[in-house]
């Protein structure tokens, strides 16, 4: 009994510590991570709500302890890979006329390295009526970084969120095959966003003026001052704060037959406010309030966590062969900006160099994202009473839709996932592996514009009456895989 005990307790630091140093990839439907767990990704996650095969039902349906005997762990991880490059790219300063100034520089390079996402889940039969249970895993991330030369470098640089979450849940039945549970997840969450400051418009300015305050005709002061801007500084500003939020998840499963059963998780959203610092470096000494060429902020940046309700069904062919569906539904529309707010009001240093004031952001970026399904399907085929092999199928609608941007260049997708899982059932120890690959609907074609904050489907104003001209076009071609695994063991 000892020996159990102190299993368990190593299990859990090794988990926690795993998630907390693990870092995160981009574009896993919306900014949400698909792999939690290897024995429902080898059906691409297909009835997960219907299906507690092991303790990460605490993840997919609370409600799901109800049907698993003692104590339970599940621990394991997945590498996630996405290669996402822009195979075409261009950006326009923000200097407005008939004659552009594009940006000069790379399409930034291979903007999201291999991931690793590891996860940690136990449950605990309190009596024939009750079960508890407790999972520590990674529900959202983000992460994207392009090279220093990237030419929409005034539009993105580095984009990175990690989010933890804490599970404590509980579930109750009613012994005649109805379960509910609940969950309550903690979600510790940090976030970096950083980019290059495009000055075209006022070095132009001050050059031009003073070529022609030298006796330069327009014309050689025009070239003069196109130059200036071309060579002149581009200010470094990077954002990083971190919150704490916390959402709810209910589940319903209910036993139909020893063949059916059916399972209905909904999870609340939530708005974090990730509360930070900005710093601005670079920034000409001669246009700064203090005479300095570092300038920072108290800065908060709101992050909405969409709701979702999933819907699974399990059911069993013949002894040997399960089939599982299921349907979610996320509300991505509460994501409609992406902003960076002073809290030190008119009076900070780079509101003062920005022009900001009242309740105006800082920054303004309009998302506008929509309500997205996933659907899937899968199956299990218990080959002999130790091996099993699964398969399966989901499609992922992408909730970015006409403002796609560069930190989140993103299409519909199709996993596809196959599984093989072990059971030494003198040990009780099951062993899980997935493998799955992700084909996007065509490339993400990305048009980025400034946008108005008040009116956040007009293009901004650099000031008055004269529209900022500045963009980022691109075309990324995408590409994925991912592979996990997993221990589980029944005391």
């Amino acid at each position: 009994m000892h020996k159990n005990t102190n299993t368990l307790v190593k299990a859990i630091r090794l988990a926690s510590l795993a998630v907390v140093t693990a870092p995160v990839s981009v574009m896993a439907g919306g900014f949400a991570l698909n792999e939690q767990s290897a024995s429902a990704m080898g059906t691409a996650n297909a009835g997960a709500a219907a299906n507690p095969e092991n303790a990460t039902t605490v993840f997919f349906n609370p409600a799901g302890m109800s049907q698993l005997s003692g104590t339970n762990i599940s621990f394991g991880a997945a590498v996630l890979d996405i290669d996402a490059e822009a195979k075409s790219a261009e950006a326009r300063r923000n200097l407005p006329g008939p004659a552009p100034i594009m940006a000069s520089g790379s399409r930034g390079g291979d903007i999201a390295d291999p991931a690793v996402l590891p996860n940690f889940y136990m449950t605990h039969e309190v009596n024939d009526s009750i079960d508890v249970g407790f999972g520590v895993h990674a529900p959202f991330g983000l992460a994207a970084d392009y090279d220093d030369d990237f030419v929409g470098r005034f539009f993105a640089d580095e984009t990175e969120l990690t989010a933890i979450a804490f599970t404590p849940s509980i579930a109750i039945n009613n012994g005649e095959g109805l379960s509910m549970g609940l969950g309550l997840n903690v979600i510790y969450a940090e976030g970096r966003l950083t980019r290059y400051q495009d000055l075209a418009g006022s070095v132009y300015q001050q050059a031009f003026a003073q070529a022609t305050t030298g006796g330069a005709d327009p014309a050689t002061a025009d070239q003069i001052a196109r130059q200036s801007v071309q060579a002149g500084p581009e200010p470094y500003a990077d954002i990083e704060g971190d919150d704490i939020g916390v959402t709810f998840r209910v589940g319903f499963l209910y036993e139909l037959s020893e063949k059916t059963q059916f399972g209905l998780s909904a999870q609340t959203g939530t708005e974090l406010n990730l509360k930070g610092d900005m710093k601005l470096t670079d920034f000409p000494a001669s246009m700064s309030p203090n005479g300095t060429s570092t300038l920072s902020e108290k800065v908060e940046v709101p992050l909405a966590i969409p709701e979702s309700i999933t819907f699974g069904a399990r059911h069993k062919l013949t002894d040997d062969v399960t089939v599982l569906a299921g349907v979610t539904y996320a509300r991505w529309s509460r994501f409609e900006e992406l902003d960076i707010n002073s809290r030190e009001g008119d009076a900070g240093e780079i509101s003062q160099v920005s022009g900001r004031t009242g309740d105006t952001p800082i920054n303004h970026v309009t998302e506008k994202w929509k309500n997205t399904w996933q659907f899937n399907v899968g199956g299990i085929w218990q080959a002999t009473p130790d091996w099993a092999f699964k398969a399966g199928y989901a499609f992922d609608e992408s909730p970015v839709d006409q403002y796609v941007t560069a930190r989140i260049p993103s299409t519909d997708r199709h996993w596809l996932t196959l599984g093989a899982q072990w059971k030494h059932a003198a040990s009780g120890w099951t062993v899980d592996a997935a493998v799955g690959t992700l084909i996007f609907d065509g490339n993400a074609k990305v048009n980025e514009r400034n946008y108005s904050h008040e009116n956040p489907e007009q293009v901004a104003d650099l000031q008055p009456g004269v529209e900022d001209p500045s963009y980022y076009q691109a075309e990324y071609e995408l590409s994925a895989w991912s592979a996990a695994i997993e221990f589980s063991k029944a005391f």
